[in-house]
């Protein structure tokens, strides 16, 4: 990360922790020959295959495909854990074959894939090789685009996305930024209905749920045939796994259910027909007049959002509204919708609306409604009057991409943010609005009728350019893309690691006294947990860091303040030859790093201190090093340290996870350290959260001030003086960077804080 001066690294595989007395290099003694390859279930996939002469040192395989010339598209790479080979059946140890599926070829194309071997050791080495593919015969048209607007050299977040569109049996369909057809299901089901979760896409079809891995096994997950009579719209993750939306005998498009995405069990139901009946009963209203049994369409649920930041689900309701449930309990929490449409005449309903403030409309029609970064609401605007409900409210005949930003306590909604391409498009019943990064959007605009078919794929990026535009066209009746969504498909990794925040790096003065730099981590979970600790200082100096700490000390301490490790310069610790091997050595042998293999779940700190007194700029750094099959992961994790005048900040960087998005609060404490003992308290702390290149994505002064207060207290995490600083945000995997400074300039100790939201 760039802004934290310091390298960010998440080792994923399985370690030795014996640190060995000498340095191999396993990448020279081992051969990995490429023996050739065969044909995948399409021809977007092919399996390599390899022979070693010792799998044991093995610790993983990339495979990276070399774009077209003239792609922007980023390339296309996969990394494999050894063990996740061993795992799937696609590594004999004992005569060392190896099956290595790649995915994501350009069909009728010579492709070239680099093979990146990495081993124990921390060698590595390279092999270059070709695979020749079939056409591929696409019944939908996307590889036929009308470019309106060619992917064009400007950043966007995103290089790949899922269509959803059941225009053949190959659902669902990956294509690029380029606009190049990448990968396509293998089930043989057609169905508008999918998701991408855990790398693999899931599939509904007959009332059963299929999981398609990227390498084209398809697997039967869970038979619903006993409470669903057909699946419809999105699937959408949940708190805990996948939200499928359901018709049930009883009820039409009304009903989700939570379920676990490896084994299939329904984990919770929400029907809607119950929450709404009971709300209108408790208010005195008649439900009959309002909810209707099958076949009546009288709700038509077509996605589900489920907001981390205050543990709730907001359902879109296309002849409604969107309704916020606690996801607990099912009670409604707010509604947002049409007041001319027929539940605004239902004073049990109308109790829970949120008034639109001047210069903002409702949405309409809605679909693919999201929580953005900033926990503002994203949908696709239809602009569709209800069909089934009367009074229909208003008709737009025009679609649009709509933000909101809600504030709870005044119980009000401000349209933020619209893309509507000059009112110039109407798709009443398809398209998707999605969110990557920060500003970073996705829009599917999409027509269908009987006689025509036609999406609108838009790119935008951060700056408000336009990157791509590409049209596509299909059969008459049939939707090429119901909806169409982000995905990174740049770094995937076998097995996926999920969201997950960490504290990697703390940069901030080092003095005397309480003036110190101190990382705090949480280990949760039930195994022990591996880390590498470290404390740079000389090293900095080389990034135009002035006044750099000279000779740091670290030292780390458990909760209850013992002892458990000090280092003074990182060649004298007894991790020293991992760490060489392992990429974590600090550049200076003045600097320090301590690997602790086996920490029990619980609090930690480390401190940073100048050797013989001395004062100065370092960065404190905590590397996890992740292991498969542990239960632990790090949590609630801190910097301390002392805000100075100009660029003398305290600067925290964290990262979330490596795919996915993760839900975070991000504190910066001044005041109330007083209470623990610290000197010099910071008095007036504002925080400000910045990307990996730089852009600034969210800020605060005083917390009570932000719309997503209510969330923090919620949360238990209200900071206790009124003047420190916290912010909630639903952030994509990526680098981020957390700068406290005092306000008009003042000094003193602060504490900045992420805490991951599970």
């Amino acid at each position: 990360m760039k802004t934290l001066l310091g390298s960010i690294v998440i080792a994923v595989g399985l370690f030795i922790l014996i640190v060995p007395l000498a340095v191999s290099n396993q990448a020279d003694d081992t051969t990995i020959r490429i023996v050739g390859y065969t044909p995948g279930a399409t021809p977007f996939i092919s399996n390599l295959h390899l022979t070693a002469t010792d799998t044991s040192v093995l610790k993983s395989i990339q495979f990276k495909i070399l774009p077209k010339p003239g792609s922007v598209t980023r390339p296309l790479s996969a990394t494999y854990a050894n063990y996740y080979l061993i795992d799937r059946g696609f590594e004999n140890q004992q005569t060392g074959d190896i099956v290595l599926p790649v995915y994501g070829l350009y069909d009728g194309y010579s492709n070239t894939i680099t093979l990146t071997y990495r081993f124990f050791d921390g060698s590595s080495k390279q092999a270059n090789f070709s695979v020749n593919t079939a056409t591929f015969n696409d019944p939908c048209g996307y590889k036929n685009p009308t470019f309106l607007q060619h992917r064009s050299s400007a950043a966007l977040s995103y290089d790949y996305f899922m269509v959803k569109g059941g225009c053949s049996g190959f659902s669902p369909a990956f294509v690029d930024t380029d606009g190049a057809l990448r990968w396509v299901g293998t089930s043989g089901f057609s169905s508008n209905t999918s998701a991408f979760f855990d790398n693999a896409a899931y599939l509904p079809h007959d009332r059963k749920l299929y999981r398609i891995e990227l390498d084209g096994a398809v697997t039967q997950i869970a038979d619903y045939s006993d409470r669903v009579s057909y699946f419809h719209h999105n699937i959408d993750a949940g708190k805990f796994g996948l939200l499928l939306e359901v018709n049930t005998d009883a009820y039409y498009e009304s009903t989700i259910l939570e379920v676990d995405a490896h084994s299939g069990n329904v984990l919770k139901t929400w029907d809607m027909a119950a929450i709404i009946t009971a709300a209108m009963r408790a208010g005195g209203d008649n439900p009959s007049q309002f909810v209707y049994p099958a076949p009546n369409d009288w709700f038509h649920n077509n996605s589900v959002a489920y907001n981390r930041a205050d543990d709730s689900l907001i359902v879109s309701s296309r002849e409604n509204f969107l309704i916020c449930l606690d996801y607990a309990t099912g009670s409604i929490k707010w509604i947002l919708g049409d007041p001319t449409k027929k539940w605004y005449q239902f004073p049990s309903l109308r109790r829970f609306a949120l008034t639109l403030t001047p210069g903002s409309l409702p949405p309409i029609g809605q679909h693919s409604v999201s929580v953005t970064f900033d926990q503002n609401i994203m949908v696709f605007d239809n602009g569709q009057n209800s069909i089934f409900e009367v009074p229909p409210g208003t008709q737009r005949f025009y679609s649009s991409a709509r933000k909101y930003k809600l504030d709870l306590n005044a119980r009000t909604a401000t349209e933020v943010w619209t893309f509507d391409l000059g009112q110039n498009l109407w798709c009443p019943y398809c398209g998707s609005v999605y969110e990557d990064a920060p500003f970073n959007y996705l829009i599917d605009f999409t027509f269908v009728n009987s006689s025509l078919s036609v999406s609108r794929w838009i790119g935008l990026n951060d700056a408000g350019d336009t990157v791509f535009r590409y049209q596509y066209s299909s059969v008459p009746g049939c939707a090429v893309a119901f909806n169409a969504l982000p995905l990174h498909l740049e770094n995937t990794k076998f097995p996926a690691v999920g969201p997950q925040v960490l504290n990697v790096s703390t940069r901030g003065t080092v003095s005397t006294g309480d003036n110190t730099l101190i990382n705090g981590f949480i280990i949760t979970g039930s195994d022990p947990k591996t880390v590498v600790l470290r404390a740079l200082g000389p090293s900095l100096g080389r990034f135009g860091v002035s006044g750099p700490l000279a000779d740091p000390i670290l030292r780390l301490y458990n909760s209850s303040g013992t002892l458990l490790a000090i280092n003074d310069n990182w060649q004298t610790d007894i991790g020293a030859t991992f760490m060489q091997q392992n990429g974590y050595a600090p550049p200076n042998p003045v600097e320090s790093a301590i690997l602790q293999t086996n920490l029990a779940p619980g609090a930690y700190t480390a401190v940073v201190r100048g050797n013989n007194g001395t004062q100065g700029i370092s960065l404190a750094e905590v590397y996890e090093v992740y292991s498969p099959g542990l239960y632990s992961k790090l949590t609630n994790v801190s910097g301390r340290g002392y805000v100075g005048a100009g660029d003398n900040a305290l600067i925290s960087g964290f990262i979330v996870g490596e795919v996915g998005s993760g839900t975070v609060i991000v504190r910066a404490l001044g005041p109330s350290l007083a209470s623990f003992g610290v000197s010099n308290p910071l008095s007036d702390p504002i925080l400000t959260i910045y990307d990996s290149k730089g852009s600034l994505i969210a800020t605060n002064d005083n917390w009570q001030d932000s719309n997503n207060a209510i969330d923090v207290e919620r949360k238990g995490l209200a900071p206790p003086n009124a003047l420190e600083s916290a912010i909630v945000l639903q952030l994509p995997a990526g680098e981020y960077t957390a700068v406290v400074r005092g306000t008009n300039g003042g000094t003193g100790n602060a504490l900045a804080e992420v805490y991951h939201l599970h």
